[in-house]
């Protein structure tokens, strides 16, 4: 959904995931599929939210969630009376996805129209992070996965909020890619000139901050806001 490619982020790479291994390997358009973490990163990085399915006393489960990649696993947090954190505290299997969607593919007959995406799926278990000061590093990352730069304007939480806040860690040990991009691929014999086929983009932009009201009258937007609008910004008017 962000309107250009995801940014690889630098440094060292942890070992891919193992294409060979049947939790991560694509059975639908396998050529489409990526294992290596420098694309994995930069999907997961690019990301605002994640779903996540578990079943629970025999009910599947799927939870839109905020996230953040830190290394080689992604945080999540939710409030100590979340079924969802408690299921997945516990070591209970989840699978987590992350989507982003770049276009719709308009072909020349129903079967071949498509979409343009880049998405993520991870699969394991998570941990619980207890230590108050690993809890509250994570939940800054959070907020910085959402809008970078945000932590450093806002008061740090307090004890009690981070105590009332339960964060899971899920390695990304088990991960794989799929995207597609381009054209649509059209059948021999429905190749028309005459009859439009192509792509209609789709980007995630973000508008212009609006102010709480009470704030100080003509206060400025902070710089975190600045940066997530240079993050996603609106697409040029044609």
């Amino acid at each position: 959904m962000s309107p250009s490619k995801p940014r690889v982020p630098d440094g060292a790479r942890a070992p891919a995931s193992d294409p060979r291994s049947p939790s991560t390997q694509l059975r639908q358009h396998p050529e489409r599929g990526r294992h290596d973490r420098a694309t994995i990163d930069a999907i997961l990085d690019a990301g605002l939210v994640c779903h996540v399915g578990i079943a629970v006393d025999g009910q599947p489960l799927v939870i839109p969630m905020g996230y953040a990649r830190d290394g080689d696993r992604l945080l999540l947090h939710g409030a100590t009376t979340s079924r969802l954190i408690e299921a997945l505290a516990s070591g209970a299997a989840c699978c987590l996805t992350v989507t982003h969607l770049d276009g719709l593919v308009l072909a020349r007959s129903p079967l071949h129209h498509s979409m343009n995406y880049r998405s993520v799926m991870v699969q394991g278990r998570c941990h619980e992070l207890t230590d108050p000061a690993e809890k509250q590093a994570a939940l800054e990352r959070i907020v910085e996965q959402l809008v970078p730069g945000r932590g450093a304007e806002v008061r740090a939480s307090t004890p009690t909020e981070v105590a009332a806040t339960r964060v899971v860690a899920l390695p990304l040990g088990a991960a794989s890619a799929k995207l597609r991009s381009g054209p649509p691929i059209d059948a021999a014999r429905d190749i028309d000139p005459s009859l439009w086929a192509g792509v209609l983009p789709i980007t995630l932009a973000v508008g212009n901050p609006i102010p709480a009201a009470d704030l100080a009258p003509n206060l400025p937007a902070p710089a975190s806001a600045t940066l997530t609008q240079a993050r996603f910004p609106a697409p040029p008017i044609a």
